[in-house]
């Protein structure tokens, strides 16, 4: 039964004076009801640890009563980009009118509950939400990139790594052993995921001892052990069986602190008969018919010549092969890495380079997880990365992310171009252009100084930045509107119809600019500034002859 949470509607409502969010409730107000979704509540609320990133996937200037229109909009990093999702207010109860799913312990909040609905929208349904794991919900809610820890096999470093990670802007979730869910004596639940919201490092008469603090996503039922609601580094390892961690940039997993990160997308697909091929099994199997990535890397201080070892994180995500995210389990996925003396970046290398040469790094083994992600050092140069499923003829559509200071990262054999920022860079026929146009901008012998490269550099930040600051609505485009203001902010202003005949220029068949045409339309404005400065003495404005036309650049 389903009922409405606000009484501007026909049907009994569930509270008298409903809030969608309040700042004086405690964060960790909610409750796990009925359906077996821990791992996502759990996560949820690593979320409310960080207002500014809660904001982003929650935002909280919703209400039941300004322009109240009986809906609610969440965001979710949805493979590769954020995407809105719009519930109404109507939520399942039981007989006795109690919420059957997620509920708060303050009864007249409900952004918990209806951040779930949205959330099961995404997935399917709410049935979609009885399994899954920590993991996946953290990448969801941040666009972030996952560590997985085996706590038998913890590192001897453990402490340190939850220190850096407290210390930093990461989420944090843990599961116990995955048997039948029950309870323990102890007070764990057992094929449960909880919330890791805290460390401390507390000075006993026999020494130091190292205490973690767990939230259960139920509300109740807690450790009962030594140090009450927390517990030692030892029982934590002793009872639990994964940690994961979430970053939002990959500083932890490199102990690099306050380096800049740079991070490049990549969308393939797996398709029987042509792109495959499976794992590396025999010299003359079909593992190179799968998609081949081309990674150059470098350490930005000192320039493509450095030797010293680069630190790289590669992320490899599927995507659910069904609408409902549990009615097709994951593919066991994985990746190899090669290093080819190999220089046209435009060609696939062939099925003899794969028989003759040794990866350097391959899959320990292939896991059925939504996200497989492994940190590499790498000296400067350029690599191949191999995506693929663990049998050959599997299909399924996958994300390639790849983190690094510096790097550049295309597809081998496809029409996909460079992408040197941090934001994805959509891929289309100008993308050739753009790279050359770049150059061209510079100088015409097609070489480019340390200070020009600098200068270039500079300006692509800036159009990266005024660029994602006018695109409100995170969709990768700017309309007409938007494109107006991103250049004013650039210093570059046009009246209303001309900024209309830029985007049908520059723009796609629905008139919108990405950020490729949009740093093509700035380096061509600027241009014809330049142009027309040569031309005018003043700066005031001119009549121009026909000839005098000719030395604008050509649009």
């Amino acid at each position: 039964m389903m009922k409405p949470i606000h009484k501007n509607t026909a049907n009994q409502e569930l509270h008298s004076n409903p809030q969608f969010y309040s700042t004086q409730a405690k964060r960790l107000d909610l409750c796990q009801g009925v359906v077996g979704d821990c791992w996502f509540l759990a996560a949820l609320q690593a979320l409310t640890l960080h207002q500014d990133i809660l904001k982003r996937v929650v935002p909280l200037n919703q209400s039941f009563t300004e322009k109240y229109a009986g809906i609610f909009q969440f965001w979710f990093w949805h493979f590769g980009k954020w995407v809105p999702v719009v519930v109404d207010d109507r939520l399942p109860v039981n007989e006795a009118g109690q919420l059957v799913f997620v509920s708060s312990t303050y009864k007249n909040l409900f952004w918990g509950a209806l951040l779930e609905k949205a959330y099961a929208k995404l997935s399917g349904s709410y049935e979609d939400l009885q399994i899954g794991q920590v993991s996946d919900a953290l990448v969801d809610f941040t666009g972030g990139v996952t560590m997985t820890i085996n706590l038998e096999e913890a590192p001897s470093n453990l402490w340190d790594l939850l220190a850096q990670a407290t210390y930093r802007r990461t989420l944090i979730g843990c599961q116990t052993h995955p048997q039948e869910q029950r309870v323990l004596e102890n007070g764990l639940v057992n094929g449960h995921a909880y919330t890791l919201t805290g460390i401390w490092k507390v000075t006993c008469k026999y020494g130091p001892e190292y205490l973690v603090r767990l939230r259960n996503p139920w509300g109740k039922v807690e450790w009962k052990g030594d140090w009450s609601d927390r517990m030692t580094l030892q029982d934590f390892k002793t009872h639990f069986v994964l940690l994961v961690i979430c970053e939002l940039t990959p500083g932890l997993l490199s102990h690099e602190v306050g380096q800049k990160w740079t991070y490049t997308v990549q969308e393939g697909r797996w398709e029987k008969g042509y792109t495959a091929g499976g794992r590396l099994q025999s010299p003359r199997d079909i593992f190179w018919k799968n998609p081949q990535f081309l990674l150059s890397v470098w350490r930005p201080e000192q320039g493509q010549r450095s030797l010293k070892p680069c630190s790289v994180l590669v992320s490899l995500l599927q995507k659910p092969r069904h609408r409902h995210r549990n009615r097709k389990p994951h593919l066991s996925i994985g990746f190899y890495l090669f290093r080819p003396q190999y220089r046209d970046g435009q060609r696939r290398l062939p099925s003899e380079f794969f028989w003759r040469n040794v990866p350097l790094s391959k899959p320990e083994e292939f896991l059925r997880e939504k996200e497989v992600s492994k940190k590499l050092w790498l000296a400067p140069g350029t690599y191949l990365i191999i995506p693929c499923t663990s049998e050959a003829h599997q299909e399924s559509e996958f994300i390639l992310r790849v983190f690094s200071r510096k790097h550049i990262f295309h597809e081998i054999g496809s029409h996909s171009g460079v992408v040197f920022s941090k934001e994805i860079v959509d891929q289309n026929e100008e993308q050739n252009e753009f790279v050359t146009k770049l150059f061209e901008k510079l100088n015409a012998s097609g070489t480019v100084s340390i200070q020009e490269f600098r200068d270039l550099w500079k300006q692509l930040m800036l159009y990266k930045e005024v660029f994602h600051k006018q695109d409100t609505n995170r969709s990768g485009y700017l309309n007409w509107l938007q494109l107006q203001a991103a250049m004013m902010e650039a210093g570059i202003v046009l009246s209303d119809n001309v900024c209309k005949l830029m985007v049908i220029r520059y723009g796609g068949p629905n008139l919108q600019i990405n950020f490729v045409s949009f740093v093509l339309l700035m380096l061509r404005a600027e241009n014809m500034e330049d142009a027309f400065q040569n031309l005018t003495q003043d700066g005031k404005g001119i009549y121009l002859q026909k000839s005098e036309v000719r030395c604008f650049p050509e649009s």
